[in-house]
C-alpha cells in the first residue's frame, strides 16, 4: 500500500518538474519592461535577464540610476526614466516601448518600484504617510498596468507584480502591508480578466531580503521621524522606552534579512520564460517554511505570536 502511493507522489513529482521545466522559445525577440531599477530585485532582474540574450526596458527613478545600469549591462539593454506616481511620467514610458517593441507587442512587463517607509507603528503616523507608500507600491502599480495592457495583450504576454509575504501576514503598521494586499487582490482580479486574452499574471511574493526597503538605518530614521511629530499625548501613552525598543527591533529585522537576491529574481524570471508558469512564487526559504505557514494559523494563535514579540507601551495592559 505505502510503495503504492510513494510511487504516484514520485510520478506526480515528476510530472511537476518535467511541466515547470518546459521553457518558451524565440526568447531573444522578446522584449521586458521592469520598473523600480535603481537598486535591488530590479536592478539584478535587469542585468539578468540582459545576460541571457532578451530585450530589457529598465525603468529607473533617477539618472544616476540609469547610467550606473547602463554602464553594467550590455547595448542592448535601454533604460528610461519613471515615477510611477506621476501618470505622465508613465504615459510617456508606455508610449516610449510602444516605439521600440513596435508590431511585436510587449512580452513582459514587471512592477517591481516599491518603498518600504514611511512606517511603523499606526498611531505615529498620517494619511500622508499612508498615502505615500500607498501611491507608489499600489497605485503605481495600477496605473503602470493600465498603460501598459494593450501592449502586452498584443504579445499574449505576461504581467508579474512584486508583491511580499507582508500581502499574506501583515508584519508592520503603515502603509507598506496594506499596498500588498492590494497588490493580491488586484493581481487575482486581473489574472482572471486576462485569461481569455492569453496573457498569465504572476504574483512574487518576498520574504525577508537585504534591499534598500529593509534598511535598518532607513527604518531607524523614520521611527524616529514618525515619533518626534507625534503629539505629547501619543508619546506619554507609548513611552520613551517603547520608542527605544521599537527602534532596537529594526536590528532584529535587518539580521533575518538574507542577501541572496537572485532567490528573487529567479522567480521572476521563471514568470516570464516558463510555458507554465506559477500563479504565486514565495521566493526564498523563509517565505515558504516560516512567513507562509504563519499566515495559515488561527487568527488568534497568529495574534499571539505576534504581540508576544512586541514591547508593552507605557500606559498598556
Amino acid at each position: 500500500m505505502w510503495l503504492h502511493l510513494l510511487a504516484v507522489l514520485g510520478l506526480i513529482l515528476l510530472y511537476r518538474w518535467y511541466r515547470q521545466n518546459q521553457i518558451l522559445e524565440n526568447l531573444l525577440d522578446k522584449y521586458v519592461f521592469i520598473t523600480g531599477c535603481d537598486t535591488g530585485f530590479g536592478n539584478l532582474l535587469a542585468k539578468q535577464l540582459d545576460s541571457h540574450g532578451i530585450n530589457v526596458l529598465a525603468a529607473c527613478l533617477t539618472e544616476k540610476g540609469a547610467q550606473i545600469l547602463q554602464k553594467e549591462a550590455s547595448s542592448r539593454l535601454q533604460t528610461v526614466i519613471l515615477d510611477v506616481t506621476d501618470s505622465q511620467s508613465v504615459s510617456s514610458a508606455a508610449k516610449w516601448a510602444s516605439t521600440l517593441v513596435k508590431e511585436k507587442g510587449l512580452w513582459g512587463l514587471v512592477n517591481n518600484a516599491g518603498i518600504g517607509i514611511p512606517g511603523g507603528t499606526n498611531e505615529w503616523l498620517t494619511k500622508d504617510d499612508f498615502m505615500k507608500v500607498i501611491n507608489v507600491n499600489l497605485l503605481g502599480t495600477v496605473d503602470v498596468i493600465l498603460h501598459f495592457l494593450p501592449l502586452i495583450r498584443k504579445a499574449r504576454g505576461r504581467i508579474v507584480n512584486v508583491s511580499s509575504v507582508a500581502g499574506r501576514i501583515n508584519i508592520t503598521g503603515g502603509g507598506y502591508c496594506i499596498s500588498k494586499y492590494g497588490i493580491e487582490s488586484f493581481s487575482d482580479s486581473l489574472r482572471r480578466e486576462m485569461y481569455r486574452f492569453g496573457v498569465k499574471v504572476c504574483i512574487i511574493e518576498p520574504g525577508f531580503f537585504s534591499t534598500q526597503i529593509t534598511s535598518t538605518d532607513l527604518h531607524k530614521e523614520n521611527i524616529k521621524r514618525c515619533w518626534e511629530k507625534s503629539s505629547e499625548e501619543i508619546r506619554e501613552a507609548y513611552g520613551e522606552e517603547y520608542f527605544r525598543k521599537i527602534c532596537s527591533s529594526s536590528d532584529n529585522v535587518g539580521a533575518l534579512c538574507t542577501t541572496k537576491l537572485s532567490h528573487v529574481t529567479n522567480c521572476i524570471e521563471h514568470a516570464l520564460i516558463a510555458v507554465h508558469p506559477w500563479a504565486r512564487y514565495s521566493a526564498g526559504w523563509g517565505a515558504k517554511f516560516i512567513l507562509v505557514p504563519l499566515s495559515y494559523l488561527p487568527t488568534a494563535v497568529l495574534d499571539f505570536l505576534l504581540i508576544m514579540g512586541q514591547p508593552k507601551p507605557a500606559q498598556g495592559i
